[in-house]
């Protein structure tokens, strides 16, 4: 119980601090109302139980780093039950009978002194866990960054570790002091069994009479609640800010029908001066705000390909130097002017800005809901759109997606791959009563080995009675790569043609054998008009499979064992994980799985348009590194669904007859009919 002077000092601390904590969060919300485009609020009931699920029960969190991950989510679970701690610890400090009132709640306030006692140690432990990890052994812990990647410099000078060390002993401080002020109580009152840890520490203050004791507990309740106030006006820059950001962002998410879809520009809006992303202000409202949710654990760098082989692109550095170049101009931000600094130049170096593989592991794994990949995207489209600057191998690529319909700028007609086999591909004019329409994709055209793989499927069709068709010279490119390269223009351009193409076949399904085209043409083109039912070559053969219009396999299996490598496209965009193991399993080939599959899958190094520019320099190849995994299982077979995973894993074996022979899933398939 505080006396009069006390609570008059208290309240006038906490007029000042939450004052100033106040105008700070004013300025910090100005700042991300600075960006594109409001936050996203449909959907409202659906988006809160989504926030609440991803903040309380840390799934997202919990996939890697396991002890660091259970010892994070009890800080969560454990500090957010503090809220309500510290309510009740400030009614009894300022109203007399309040601890009275409790007690008539009976066994509800027993269990929530025993939750308080209890969690306190949780927090107390994880906050000692994160102070001793963040200062000894943050190198081991991929909490720094490889030396050539590109920082703010406060973050070179140590500004994250300073920041944490706040954070971190200010928890320890505020949880600590009220436990000692419980402990307190019980040296007054006896041993309390619903406060079994407050009980232990009691035995601290033996020999205090209770004078001592009231003293003691007074001033530990000022350093618990009292320390709160005294860390308001600092918690808006601190990197504390996530615990309430992050379920902001969390709950304001763009809703992407897929991990990567990306939103069409209107390029008919003359009023539009700008596309793609210059400065600061030209950033989306959710990518501003996920630069105050970013909570700098590094996850996100640890699953990018271009990272993880030396690469200078790390996603966690870009949302950090982010948050750190906002704090820099926080004034002149949150005050309207207009800001004279370029946001690639303050983010990222060019190297970096041209490694990222479009993969979306940086999306997929981020507990806070940051999409690091989608700035890199959005300034790739400054790059190219507004500033004409781009490496200059994918000018041969944009030239062939506008002259040829494909990026190789081969003009040979698109069904010339079916020329060796012995039955006929129809196009839609020879066979207009179709079933099903084959997509075949830019790769199946000109790349010699996805012909093989296309060959394979229509021998797999011709097994299952299916009538398909295919567009023939009609058919051109879904633009996939000038789209994650930034050349949205020509995106545009291509998917108007071939929403157009398709109106007028009008497919009632396609197959793709390319997860790109299942992405673009399934995913992206709705915006066009564009609504078709898109499948992927091994889900089609998984439903075939499923139906029986597969026969059994006639022939006994070549491989002893097979590993499948989940596109990027096909299962960490689209979801799907579980067809291409069905088909293969239905082969009776062994299947053995990579250590990073499914939704943690690595990259083969193609996307983001990186099949058509030199790789950028890093220690390794990402395809050599995927390779090199598929390798150590032991495998015969490494197993793909994408022509340009196919390419990448074909070219990181070439020398390296001992490591598994690289086949599409229709290949295995129909190897067996």
């Amino acid at each position: 119980m505080l006396s009069q002077p006390e609570k008059f000092l208290f309240l006038l601390l906490a007029l000042f601090t939450l004052g100033a904590a106040g105008a700070a969060f004013a300025d910090m919300f100005a700042i991300i109302r600075r960006g594109q485009g409001p936050l996203s609020l449909d959907r409202l009931p659906q988006r809160l139980l989504q926030m609440l699920q991803d903040t309380f029960l840390q799934r997202r969190t919990l996939r890697a780093r396991p002890l660091t991950s259970l010892l994070h989510w009890g800080l969560v679970l454990g500090f957010s039950f503090y809220a309500l701690v510290n309510v009740v610890d400030l009614l009894t400090g300022f109203l007399p009978d309040f601890p009275q009132r409790m007690k008539q709640l009976g066994p509800l306030y027993e269990l929530f002194r025993l939750l308080a006692d209890l969690l306190s140690a949780v927090v107390l432990l994880a906050a000692l866990y994160f102070l001793v990890r963040r200062l000894f052994f943050a190198q081991r812990e991929g909490l720094r960054h490889h030396s050539h990647v590109q920082l703010h410099p406060r973050v070179q000078a140590g500004a994250i570790s300073d920041d944490s060390l706040v954070v971190l002993l200010f928890i320890l401080l505020h949880v600590g002091a009220r436990l000692l002020a419980e402990s307190l109580l019980v040296a007054q009152t006896g041993a309390d069994p619903a406060m079994p840890l407050a009980s232990l520490l009691a035995g601290l203050w033996q020999g205090l009479n209770g004078e001592a004791l009231q003293v003691l507990r007074q001033l530990c309740w000022w350093l618990a609640i009292g320390g709160i106030l005294l860390f308001l006006p600092y918690f808006p820059q601190s990197k504390h800010a996530h615990l309430f950001m992050a379920p902001l962002n969390i709950l304001t998410q763009p809703r992407r029908n897929t991990l990567a879809t990306m939103q069409k520009l209107d390029f008919e809006d003359e009023s539009i001066e700008q596309f793609g992303v210059a400065r600061l202000e030209d950033l989306s409202q959710s990518q501003l705000l996920d630069g105050f949710a970013c909570i700098m654990c590094n996850r996100c760098q640890d699953v990018c390909p271009a990272y993880v082989t030396g690469k200078e692109l790390s996603p966690a550095a870009l949302e950090i130097n982010k948050r750190f170049a906002i704090k820099q101009h926080w004034d002149e931000l949150a005050s309207g002017v207009e800001s004279t600094w370029l946001l690639r130049e303050e983010l990222m170096s060019e190297s970096a800005l041209w490694a990222c593989t479009a993969c979306g592991a940086c999306i997929d794994i981020c507990p806070v809901g940051n999409e690091p990949m989608m700035d890199i995207l959005d300034m790739r489209r400054d790059a190219v759109l507004m500033q004409s600057s781009f490496p200059h191998a994918l000018q041969g690529a944009f030239n062939g997606m506008e002259r040829q319909g494909n990026p190789w700028q081969i003009a040979d007609a698109r069904s010339s791959w079916t020329a060796p086999l012995d039955f006929p591909v129809p196009t839609i004019q020879e066979n207009p009563s179709y079933e099903l329409l084959y997509w075949t994709g830019c790769a199946v055209n000109y790349d010699p080995r996805a012909q093989e793989t296309a060959r394979a499927l229509v021998k797999v069709l011709y097994a299952a009675g299916l009538s398909f068709a295919i567009l023939g010279d009609a058919e051109t490119c879904t633009g996939d790569a000038a789209r994650r390269a930034g050349n949205e223009y020509l995106f545009d351009e291509l998917a108007t043609r071939n929403v157009a193409t398709l109106h007028a076949a009008q497919p009632k399904r396609i197959v793709v054998t390319c997860p790109h085209c299942l992405q673009t043409l399934g995913k992206e083109y709705g915006e066009y008009g564009g609504q078709f039912e898109v499948l992927h070559h091994s889900q089609l053969i998984a439903e075939l499979i499923d139906q029986g219009r597969i026969p059994p396999s006639a022939h006994p299996a070549q491989w002893s064992n097979v590993t499948f490598h989940d596109p990027c496209y096909l299962g960490r965009h689209n979801g799907e994980y579980a067809a291409p193991r069905r088909a293969l399993q239905a082969t009776g080939i062994p299947l053995l799985e990579m250590p990073r599959n499914r939704s943690n899958s690595f990259c083969c190094g193609a996307g983001g348009a990186q099949f058509w520019k030199e790789e950028e320099p890093g220690t390794r190849a990402v395809n050599h590194e995927r390779y090199a995994e598929a390798t150590a299982t032991g495998a015969q077979a490494l197993a793909v669904g994408c022509p340009f995973c196919m390419r990448m894993l074909q070219d990181a074996r070439a020398g390296n007859d001992a490591g598994p022979q690289v086949l599409d899933i229709a290949e295995i398939v129909a190897a067996g009919l």
